[in-house]
């Protein structure tokens, strides 16, 4: 099986997954009753898979799907104010067909770069627990070590997504260095073969308050192209 089959068949199985049942309750329950502004749409109501070519140079790592963003369009960062920002800044440096991302049948496209999570549900309030963080990681263990041959850079949006991602990656086979280095915006750290950098999330929070500019976001993306030899 090559790696495009094999990644595939892995999304197939992180969408049937039923193994938090908090998590399970509550993405059930927003497909059920929805928001007003999307209550013609079917809520896709299940884990939401990475999305990106099989043999991606850079992953991009964030935290979990929003309830009415992944949740409802099956996609990553897809159809939320997080995804406008990240999708915009990825069209910026030229790793996306388009500044947009609305629905999972919108014709996007990412050039050598995956978008994933270490929690593929939408949970209550943003807030994964760290169990189900931990319960989660399997998937994106399984996901880096498809991904491993070709990867070359990893970002990863913010410090929950980084407490989660370096055991990932540790468990994939790369080595961690000991102590397991700080979360901070602009970090960089090499892994054997892989360049990992810190980035703050593109939460809401982060962006309207200036925490987060598109300027800083396209610098660590256009950063992280460069060390994954993407053009």
């Amino acid at each position: 099986m090559d790696d495009s089959s094999a990644l595939a068949r892995l999304d197939r199985r992180v969408a049937d997954c039923r193994a938090c049942p908090r998590l399970v309750d509550w993405r059930e329950e927003v497909a059920r009753t929805k928001r007003a502004a999307f209550a013609d749409w079917t809520y896709w109501g299940r884990p939401v898979p990475g999305f990106g070519p099989a043999d991606a140079r850079l992953v991009i790592i964030g935290l979990a799907p929003a309830a009415h963003g992944g949740n409802r369009t099956g996609r990553m960062f897809t159809g939320d104010r997080s995804g406008d920002v990240l999708y915009q800044a990825l069209y910026d440096v030229g790793l996306a067909s388009q500044p947009i991302s609305v629905s999972a049948d919108d014709g996007l496209d990412l050039y050598g770069v995956r978008v994933t999570a270490p929690v593929h549900c939408a949970p209550p309030a943003n807030k994964p627990t760290p169990r189900e963080r931990d319960t989660c990681r399997p998937w994106l263990v399984q996901e880096l070590t498809l991904l491993r041959p070709t990867l070359k850079a990893a970002v990863v949006l913010g410090a929950f997504g980084w407490q989660a991602a370096l055991p990932a990656f540790a468990e994939a086979g790369w080595t961690v260095p000991r102590p397991r280095p700080a979360f901070a915006h602009g970090t960089r750290v090499a892994l054997d073969g892989l360049d990992l950098f810190g980035c703050f999330h593109v939460s809401q929070r982060n962006t309207f308050t200036g925490r987060l500019t598109a300027g800083m976001l396209r610098e660590v993306l256009r950063t992280a192209a460069d060390a994954a030899g993407l053009p």
